[in-house]
């Protein structure tokens, strides 16, 4: 799988370069809607804008396998733990000085598609509120 996966980025990088694969939006576009607290953006949708893309249709069946097997664990280990992780310490947080204010912020890929930091803590019961740019607090 180790060797699929490097195999895979390494042609994805190649087509980048020859221009003959174009990635669905830039680092420019995703700023732009996290600034702008756009976190329901198409961008932000997907899972696996933050992980490489295995998964192509033109993969033999068997490849196609080890690439989706692949994708399912980058998406478990890389995003939804992780952001499980995040919202259990902002929760321990919270509960342990519920007489202090916080302010938490976080990287973009911490709102990218399912079972985000805010899924986690509004499952906990927590409000969760974006506040934009420029708003005083």
């Amino acid at each position: 799988q180790v060797v699929f996966a490097l195999n895979q980025t390494l042609l994805q990088q190649e087509s980048l370069r020859a221009g003959s694969f174009q990635i669905p939006y830039t680092t420019e576009d995703l700023i732009k809607h996290y600034n702008c607290g756009d976190l329901s953006s198409i961008i932000f949708s997907h899972d696996t804008s933050q992980v490489p893309n295995f998964i192509n249709a033109t993969l033999p069946a068997h490849e196609r396998m080890t690439a989706q097997e692949i994708d399912r664990y980058f998406r478990q280990e890389l995003i939804y733990k992780r952001n499980q992780r995040m919202g259990r310490r902002v929760k321990d947080l919270l509960e342990e000085y519920p007489d202090k204010s916080f302010f938490f912020a976080f990287g973009a890929g911490h709102f990218m598609g399912n079972n985000t930091v805010i899924d986690v803590l509004r499952r906990e019961g927590y409000e969760v509120e974006h506040t934009p740019a420029g708003q005083a607090i």
